[in-house]
């Protein structure tokens, strides 16, 4: 239960109690644990040290506020904004900090297991040495974030913006790392599922000399294409997610966004790191753009295209058949039937002809 004497100051506003903090002559700890401060204005106030447990501040204002040392456990922090905010040794375990606004804000060794940040923003966060252990920040956006040695074991990433972040030494046992993003918001979408790589992956899209590396990845990568509509990154999704369950890193590409780089030399990058390409041909729209990226260049690299069986083949495809790592289209009924008969009639083919292509490459190599 709050201090009622610090609550109603408090109430006055961050000016009052910032100069009622410096003027006492004791130190006293703030007691507002469990206190109603939804909607606050409380913005630049020093609530280091400050007993908040428990304490209601959704859609609080708490920019630039200074909440050092603080005790948030199970606080409500939905929707608060944090901007700027000094949360360093901060204890926000358990604490609810979906859809927050954490942007720079300084949360160096801040205590943060088991809370919940689904959909917060933390763009350039400080999260050095911070627990995240058990914490579910599926959907955030830790754009330029710093995670330095922070602990995430367990912790739920699906999802996350994870562009320009520094990611050194994290603690990722038992990490969920599905789907992250690693592209701007005004590139084409671009998702991996491991944080640990991810950096690689876009320094392979921005760094020419490393992509000269590119043939020395074990190849567990598959390229998948398609339109990115509802209806069909519904299969799409699907279809990546299947192929997660056979071992493989799936890498879904969204063509249809605003591109800020050029997506033939982007997709070309992409391709020379699968072992194969999927392109659901399906309602085709980027497709004829990415497979002639793809399809006379790499002639290591089979090519397994998809359709509705409802559909037919949009006019220039019959060009790309006579490729011979171009397999044989194959018809599906729905995502059901897709994903049942995955193995024999995606993954299988689609191995076989890398094999076969491997062979045929292995000899002119050696004749070099």
């Amino acid at each position: 239960m709050a201090n009622q004497e610090h609550l109603d100051l408090l109430k006055q506003g961050s000016s009052a109690w910032n100069a009622w903090r410096v003027q006492q002559k004791e130190v006293v700890r703030p007691d507002l644990s469990g206190a109603d401060l939804s909607n606050a204005d409380l913005s630049r106030a020093n609530l280091s040290d400050a007993d908040l447990s428990d304490a209601d501040l959704s859609r609080a204002n708490l920019m630039r506020a200074d909440l050092s040392d603080a005790d948030l456990m199970r606080a409500n922090l939905y929707s608060a904004y944090l901007y700027r905010a000094t949360l360093i040794s901060a204890d926000l375990s358990n604490a609810d900090l979906s859809e927050a606004n954490l942007s720079n804000a300084t949360l160096t060794e801040a205590n943060l297991y088991k809370a919940t940040l689904i959909s917060a923003t933390l763009i350039s966060a400080t999260l050095i040495l911070a627990d995240l252990s058990g914490a579910d920040l599926s959907g955030a956006d830790l754009s330029w974030s710093n995670l330095s040695e922070a602990h995430c074991s367990q912790t739920n990433l699906t999802g996350c913006k994870i562009y320009a972040i520094s990611a050194w030494k994290v603690d990722l046992s038992q990490t969920i790392q599905t789907s992250l993003i690693i592209t701007r918001d005004d590139e084409a979408t671009i998702t991996v599922d491991n944080l640990e790589v991810a950096q690689f992956f876009y320094l392979l899209l921005h760094n020419e000399k490393i992509r000269d590396v590119i043939d020395t990845i074990t190849s567990k990568v598959i390229l998948i294409l398609g339109r990115f509509t509802p209806e069909r990154k519904a299969v799409l999704d699907a279809l990546r997610e299947a192929l997660r369950q056979h071992n493989y890193l799936p890498i879904l590409f969204d063509f249809e966004k605003p591109a800020g780089r050029d997506l033939t030399e982007t997709i070309s990058t992409l391709a020379h790191l699968a072992r194969f390409v999927i392109a659901d041909i399906t309602d085709a729209k980027s497709i004829p753009q990415e497979l002639m990226a793809i399809v006379p260049t790499l002639p290591s690299v089979p090519v397994q295209p998809l359709i509705l069986n409802s559909q037919h083949e949009y006019g220039m495809f019959e060009h790309f058949i006579r490729f011979p790592w171009v397999l044989p289209v194959y018809r599906y009924t729905d995502e059901v039937n897709l994903l049942h008969s995955l193995q024999e009639k995606v993954i299988t083919p689609a191995e076989q002809k890398a094999k076969e292509l491997a062979s045929l490459i292995s000899p002119q190599l050696e004749k070099q």
